[in-house]
């Protein structure tokens, strides 16, 4: 299929083409182009807004980065006698074009910044140091490498961990620390690019952890992910650090709740903060703990913010990686049903999150510590 580059694109007339997003929904839940449809590839065939796109209008297919796209077939018959073309760089090209200018990198962190002192204060800020404060993750002295992937939640956390600092309340030092596992080039463009125009002092290295596990037919996302805290805590060593920070939010900790419970038939959660067992004297932490993941939403949204939402280079639908390794149809899944839950009882999440802070162990029939199992029947 032909090729077209976004700058190309905007001197087209807008009514002349049509934009069709052929990602999954947990990519296009992350954004899209305005004005764009979202048909995924495998359905296109069978699509009725495409037959129905009049037939003098150009066809515009994007995905990620824009290999996809490039490999539909124009000679299909449900687009034979159409003007078709697929986006160069597919939706990362869109967003770095949006990051062009230096003046407008400046305003982007500019507005960034005061948005979260002021309008998104309460809603990001105040959870984010209230998390920090109960749960003890920023003590005096302490040198922490802020873990940026190039997505939403580790960008912000970046920037509310300046913030923060900004404050001078505690005395600590930041890293903010981006491992290469191996991205495609646009991707790694991405997060360089955002990073720049928010005013983050990135430290990138090099892995290649995608290479090690791309002939991993079993769970390679659940290894994947393990391999890269790995790496992050040596790294975050050779710096001096004595802390790593992820950025799971709120949901992230209620969906690991209830997924463990309806496919691991375990209840267990996702710590605020861990000690490594393999790096002695080193933690995990993960301050946005408390921090709804509609609110990191609308902070971006708000600030015309786009960020990578995936950088897997096994498939352009791949979403974001779990450490524990639940695939991200079934995280979507559970995400649904809370939201489903939710429309009769507005307290779903917030039961959710506080069941695990009010386990009643005298009703238990087994629980687990330190790894040794422990039945009701013991002490009965």
């Amino acid at each position: 299929m032909k090729e077209i580059t976004y700058a190309e694109l905007k001197k087209l007339p807008k009514d002349s083409y049509r934009l069709i997003d052929i990602r999954d929904e947990g990519l296009t839940a992350y954004g899209m182009i305005p004005g764009a449809i979202n048909v995924f590839v495998e359905d296109l065939d069978k699509s009725s807004e495409i037959k129905d796109i009049p037939a003098d209008k150009k066809l515009v297919f994007y995905c990620e980065i824009g290999r996809m796209s490039r490999e539909i077939d124009d000679t299909a018959e449900y687009l034979e006698g159409r003007d078709c073309y697929s986006l160069e760089k597919g939706y990362v090209g869109y967003v770095q074009a949006s990051i062009s200018s230096e003046e407008d990198r400046v305003e982007r962190q500019k507005k960034a910044e005061e948005s979260i002192q002021k309008k998104f204060h309460k809603q990001l800020f105040s959870p984010f140091a209230r998390a920090c404060k109960n749960y003890k993750l920023i003590e005096d002295g302490d040198h922490i490498a802020v873990c940026i992937s190039g997505g939403k939640d580790s960008m912000l956390m970046a920037k509310l961990f300046q913030e923060i600092k900004r404050h001078r309340q505690v005395n600590f030092d930041l890293t903010f620390l981006v491992m290469d596992p191996g991205y495609n080039k646009e991707n790694r463009e991405l997060i360089e690019s955002n990073a720049a125009a928010l005013g983050i002092p990135i430290t990138i290295f090099e892995s290649t952890i995608f290479d090690a596990v791309d002939t991993i037919d079993k769970n390679p996302c659940y290894l994947c992910a393990r391999m890269r805290r790995g790496y992050l805590y040596s790294k975050a060593k050779e710096f001096g650090c004595n802390k790593i920070a992820l950025g799971h939010h709120y949901d992230d900790v209620i969906e690991t709740i209830l997924m463990g419970m309806i496919h691991g038939g375990q209840v267990q959660t996702m710590m605020p903060k861990l000690h490594s067992t393999n790096f002695e004297g080193m933690e995990l932490i993960r301050p946005l703990y408390l921090v709804r993941e509609a609110d990191i939403c609308a902070w971006r949204d708000y600030n015309e913010l786009h960020f990578l939402q995936c950088a897997c280079h096994f498939t352009d639908t791949c979403t974001t990686c779990h450490e524990d390794g639940t695939t991200s149809s079934k995280r979507l899944e559970t995400k649904k049903l809370i939201a489903e839950l939710k429309k009769t009882n507005p307290f779903v999440e917030s039961n959710i999150f506080k069941s695990v802070e009010n386990v009643n162990v005298d009703t238990v029939i087994e629980y687990k510590k330190n790894g040794i199992r422990h039945n009701f029947l013991d002490e009965y």
